[in-house]
């Protein structure tokens, strides 16, 4: 098939657009890349779900490169994500097959999944400050024993949800690493973020692959634009400030979350 056939611009810019989001703070790959092919691009929902993840492991590959390069993965919290997000994704994709609930039956499933996802992380970035200064007060400081299995358990919840939707390793991932890990700086949270989303991505999307859910054609103009976008901003991650970036995407996702929850409304 001829290359220039297969490359669609559209899709190309919305890949650069949602690489270069998630380079910069971690966020906005299933959030954002996902509802778009189902509302903008009409991808059925399960087959966006399964590109999606494709695509983010393959970007961020990229942008974990560039954060390694630079220092700012901490490997040890890429571990104990990955002890259980990798099982929890392996048992969320046999569990799908085994109840074999039909192509109808997935579709409701991860549209219902995905639009609670984005509004749970809509939430995690508008009130992120006000969720550290509340476990602060009332938690306080965790042992290292501590930190490490809710490190595990928050793997296995990112495993579930990614698996489902390919919403929760961004926002969600980061607001629990930050409250977790308060001592490092938000870059590292993200790079290790970053880091940890690939192999999980890669399993999950292996999953969707071997059924059948990925649109290869759609797959190829994404990464076009979503690798230069990712490494370009992954390079000036530390010196953006993204308050601003946050109150906008956290509204982008609010209104997406409403569309797939109510798109009769």
């Amino acid at each position: 098939m001829d290359l220039l056939h297969v490359i669609h611009p559209l899709y190309v810019v919305s890949g650069f657009a949602v690489g270069f989001l998630v380079g910069m703070t971690g966020v906005g790959g299933g959030s954002l890349m996902t509802p778009l092919l189902i509302l903008l691009f009409h991808v059925h929902p399960v087959t966006a779900v399964g590109t999606d993840l494709i695509y983010a492991c393959i970007t961020k590959t990229g942008g974990s490169a560039v954060h390694a390069w630079g220092g700012s993965i901490d490997w040890r919290i890429v571990r104990r994500l990955a002890l259980g997000s990798l099982p929890a994704a392996a048992l969320t994709m046999l569990a799908m097959r085994l109840l074999d609930i039909g192509p109808g039956g997935q579709s409701v499933l991860v549209t219902r999944v995905l639009g609670v996802a984005l509004l749970c992380t809509a939430a995690a970035l508008l009130f992120r400050r006000h969720l550290l200064a509340t476990y602060a007060n009332r938690v306080g400081t965790l042992t290292g024993r501590q930190t490490f299995w809710w490190t595990v358990a928050t793997g296995a919840a990112l495993g579930l949800l990614v698996t489902i939707s390919s919403v929760g390793a961004g926002a969600l991932g980061v607001t629990a690493l930050i409250l977790l890990y308060p001592e490092l700086p938000v870059v590292r949270i993200a790079g290790s973020d970053i880091a940890h989303a690939v192999p999980l991505t890669l399993l999950a999307g292996m999953g969707h692959l071997l059924d059948g859910g990925v649109d290869k054609v759609v797959l190829v103009s994404l990464l076009c634009g979503s690798l230069p976008g990712i490494m370009l901003s992954s390079l000036f991650a530390p010196r953006l400030p993204d308050r601003a970036l946050r109150l906008i995407l956290a509204g982008t996702l609010t209104i997406v979350a409403l569309r797939l929850l109510w798109p009769h409304a």
